[in-house]
C-alpha cells in the first residue's frame, strides 16, 4: 500500500488546482524530516492534521477503526507562509545538493515544486491548508 502525503485547503473549493502527488515525499519522511531539523525548519508532518475525508477513507480501506476515527480532535489549519518557509529551505537544500537522496532527490524536488505551487496560490487567496495522508 503507497502513502501519499497531499495537500487539504480550507473550505469547499479553493478555486485553484491543489493536486500534488506526495507519493515520493512520503517514501522520503523520515529523510525529509531530519534535514529539516538540520535546516532549523519545521518538518512536513508538523502541518499535518486529519480531516474527515481522509478518514473516511482510512476507514473504508480498513485501516483505521470507527472508535478510534470518533475520538479525533477538529482539522488544524495552518498559514501558508509557514509552510513555504519548510518546502523552500527543502527545495534550496536539494537543489544545490542533488545526491542528498540518492535516486529519490528529483522524485522529491518535482513534488516540492507541486507543494510551492499550491501554498502560494493558497497564500495569495488568504486561505489556510494541511497535509493528509492517503494510503492507496
Amino acid at each position: 500500500m503507497a502513502a501519499s502525503l497531499y495537500i487539504v485547503v480550507e473550505g469547499e473549493d479553493p478555486g485553484y488546482d491543489i493536486f500534488v502527488n506526495g507519493q515520493a515525499l512520503a517514501r522520503n519522511e523520515d529523510a525529509l524530516d531530519r534535514l529539516a531539523e538540520r535546516l532549523r525548519v519545521p518538518p512536513l508532518l508538523e502541518f499535518f492534521s486529519a480531516d474527515e475525508n481522509s478518514m473516511a477513507l482510512l476507514l473504508e480501506q480498513g485501516v483505521a477503526s470507527p472508535e478510534w476515527a470518533r475520538h479525533l480532535p477538529q482539522p488544524q489549519w495552518y498559514e501558508a507562509p509557514d509552510g513555504l518557509i519548510t518546502v523552500s529551505a527543502l527545495l534550496d537544500f536539494l537543489s544545490t545538493n542533488e545526491a542528498a537522496l540518492g535516486s529519490e532527490t528529483q522524485p522529491v524536488l518535482s513534488e516540492l515544486r507541486e507543494y510551492e505551487r499550491v501554498l502560494r496560490n493558497t497564500a495569495r487567496h488568504e486561505l489556510r491548508w494541511h497535509i493528509a495522508v492517503s494510503w492507496r
